[in-house]
């Protein structure tokens, strides 16, 4: 089954993030509120920066300008999310809702129990860029909707409900063979070097181009033999010397953890040697198109299926968080059917799309 939501999936309709306009210029306004051109800036980068556009330089590269088809794909989308956003603040105020210190307590509660620990929780708030205040910020959000939600439909999700689901969604539920692995990595990829090094030398000849290559490749292997050296002569270590020595920053903080992943998840040299392996186990080198691997195997799983009586929670946290969801967008719905939207700058405007300019007209020659 698909990694459940952690936080309630609501709070993406409330986003907050292009042209010359002044960053305090109202460009919507919705019923009494309006919108400026800096909320339309943070929630228009925000999204491009979610989105596969961050592998390319995310906003700082993105061409803001409707002669970018992508532009105009983005902007309705975030005119459409802030006027929803808009209508819902309007009507969580109306309705006097708030977030209290202990609601916010309780939230942060349940979210670190999910995650598994404050330190954790920290960690990924660090790998997503996300500030502490900002995180404070988006669970008083999720507070608020939640409690929307609750004020319009009782939402009653029953054990009967997540058996039913389980019954009918078996296939999510089933897994092939799994390995739980850690490992350091020390890099060691030839295209990388190579356009490194042509980046601090273009004119670089192909003669010694190679030889660098070949230098730091085999720089590269000493440090991997040392680092498994290192650790056959203190295995109880593993994690430490991960922290310090994997180039793989990401499972690095986690001390080399990459947690339980099929065969077909790793690249196949990777794969291979950890499926070969018994669990509490330490692989030689291992050489993938990334580099040397340092592999330790603590555990494996059979293929088979999950226990419902172990996913018989998260089957009803997501079930009640898409029931809340149908319930909120059908409100929503409702809201824009009645709601005064004035569009203060035509650009913004979806149904208003921009003329295409005329060609200019070619003189007649005497």
């Amino acid at each position: 089954m698909k990694k459940l939501l952690t936080c309630l999936a609501l709070s993406t309709v409330l986003l907050s993030g292009c042209t010359l306009l002044h960053k305090n210029d109202g460009i919507i306004k919705v019923n009494d509120q309006v919108i400026t051109q800096a909320e339309f800036d943070e929630a228009f980068d925000k999204s491009v920066d979610k989105s596969f556009l961050k592998a390319f330089g995310g906003s700082k590269n993105f061409v803001k300008s409707d002669e970018n088809p992508m532009f105009g794909i983005f902007k309705d989308k975030i005119v459409n999310e802030l006027i929803v956003k808009s209508l819902l603040e309007s009507e969580i105020q109306k309705r006097g809702i708030e977030a209290t210190p202990e609601d916010v307590q309780n939230e942060l509660k349940t979210i670190i129990d999910k995650v598994g620990s404050k330190e954790e929780l920290n960690k990924l708030l660090k790998q997503r860029g996300i500030s502490n205040a900002q995180f404070t910020d988006d669970l008083k959000t999720q507070i608020k909707i939640k409690k929307l939600v609750n004020s319009l439909e009782k939402i009653n999700i029953t054990d009967n409900d997540a058996k039913k689901y389980y019954d009918t969604h078996k296939s999510e539920f089933t897994h092939g063979e799994q390995v739980r692995a850690s490992h350091i990595l020390i890099s060691a990829n030839t295209i990388e070097l190579i356009q490194k090094i042509k980046e601090k030398n273009p004119e670089i000849s192909t003669e010694d181009l190679n030889k660098q290559v070949d230098e730091k490749l085999a720089a590269q292997k000493a440090k991997a033999e040392a680092v498994l050296a290192e650790v056959k002569k203190s295995p109880e270590s593993f994690e430490k010397i991960a922290q310090k020595e994997s180039d793989d920053k990401a499972s690095a903080e986690r001390g080399g953890e990459l947690g339980f992943f099929p065969k077909e998840a790793m690249v196949p040299e990777f794969a291979n040697a950890a499926f070969s392996m018994k669990p509490n186990t330490i692989s030689e080198l291992v050489k993938s198109p990334y580099g040397y691997h340092i592999i330790k195997v603590t555990d494996r799983m059979a293929a088979g299926s999950t226990p419902y009586a172990k996913v018989k929670d998260e089957i009803k946290f997501y079930l009640e968080t898409q029931k809340q969801i149908e319930v909120l967008k059908n409100f929503t719905a409702g809201l824009m059917k009645t709601a005064k939207i004035e569009y203060l700058n035509d650009m913004y405007n979806p149904n208003k799309k921009p003329e295409t300019p005329k060609p200019a007209e070619k003189k007649s020659e005497k």
